[in-house]
């Protein structure tokens, strides 16, 4: 992205509208990466199972398909109820969250930005909060208010900070700087509730810090309709998200439309990562780590840094999660430790390099 004090030129258009495109080696290096995590996803843990074993029971869930894949009842029950999928919805958030900073990240022309911009994170934990609170958190996957007083709490906290943003002018600015009003208001009300109900601050706190836990497939089934509209959309506009790199007035002496492009991408990339939030809790940095490390080794252009960006960040969860669950073994730590460790330096680099970077 150009700063703000130069103009775009017509060479810098061409080399956005060019690009690069993403190349067999970039593809099998992320299809690579992902296969690897869910490979060690599901057969590392506190019950070490044989690859070829876990393989076999894969395979024998295939229709059509009868392998015996030598493993016991319970063996089986550990890769069929538990790590698959705990696996599947590693996959499913990580992508999301990804894919979310990466369009965050073009739509703003801001390495920093991520899907929690807008509020999103303080908007979930107070719904998630008001649930616990009121010991509404009794069910179970689809059926747990919790997860759907996130996600409420999530959009409306969105919704907020636009409705702020466009009375403060259209701008981007105008916009970062309502979610950062509304996030801090949103905050001072969740401190509130939990100094008004202390005997339940484990729980919100156990909650906010982060989990990939199953009931089963219920999870990953509720995320699985979020992530492809996150998916699709966000891929639709990535040459347009290429175009909105070189400035708002290039792009639209091209025939594009910035500001009903960056509301499209945005608002879809924030319902995908509140639905992210309401499943899993506030898990942070994934989006400005996997896009920013996916730019500095493949490029910039957002033909590459979308799909890729899905991939990596997939297999970025699951193997966070896989951290989370067996460095402490037997006991969990939350993965948004995990995260937070990786990704507070990271984005200590990333505030650094972007000082001296053109966009």
């Amino acid at each position: 992205m150009l700063r703000p004090d130069r103009s775009p030129s017509p060479a810098s258009t061409q080399q956005a509208l060019a690009g690069s495109r993403l190349t067999v080696g970039a593809t099998v290096a992320g299809f690579g990466a992902t296969i690897a995590a869910v490979t060690l996803g599901l057969t590392v843990g506190p019950v070490d199972l044989a690859f070829g074993s876990v393989a076999k029971e894969l395979l024998d869930g295939v229709p059509g398909l009868s392998i015996d894949s030598g493993l016991s009842e319970p063996h089986q029950a550990i890769i069929d109820k538990i790590r698959l999928p705990r696996v599947v919805l590693g996959l499913l958030v990580g992508a999301t969250l990804s894919l979310s900073g990466a369009a965050y990240q073009g739509a703003f022309r801001n390495p920093l930005a991520d899907p929690y911009l807008l509020g999103i994170a303080a908007g979930a934990g107070l719904g998630a909060t008001i649930a616990i609170t009121e010991g509404l958190g009794d069910g179970a996957g689809l059926t747990d208010p919790v997860p759907a007083a996130a996600f409420a709490g999530a959009l409306i906290a969105v919704g907020a900070s636009y409705l702020a943003g466009h009375l403060g002018g259209h701008s981007t600015v105008s916009l970062v700087l309502a979610g950062v009003a509304v996030a801090s208001f949103l905050t001072a009300c969740q401190t509130y509730v939990l100094q008004s109900n202390t005997d339940v601050i484990r729980e919100v706190y156990s909650w906010i810090l982060g989990h990939i836990a199953t009931s089963g497939w219920s999870e990953p089934a509720l995320m699985t309709p979020y992530f492809l509209l996150t998916a699709v959309v966000v891929l639709r506009y990535r040459r347009a998200l290429d175009v909105l790199s070189v400035g708002d007035e290039e792009a639209a002496s091209l025939g594009l439309k910035p500001r009903r492009i960056r509301a499209v991408v945005v608002i879809v990339s924030s319902l995908g990562a509140a639905a992210a939030v309401s499943v899993t809790g506030l898990i942070g940095f994934v989006g400005i780590i996997v896009p920013h490390t996916v730019r500095l080794v493949f490029g910039a252009s957002h033909r590459v840094l979308i799909p890729l960006s899905i991939l990596f960040g997939g297999a970025f969860m699951v193997l966070a999660d896989l951290t989370a669950r067996t460095i402490l073994q037997p006991a969990e730590l939350p993965i948004g430790v995990v995260t937070a460790f990786i990704g507070a330096p990271f984005f200590a680099v990333v505030l650094r390099t972007s000082r001296r970077e053109v966009w």
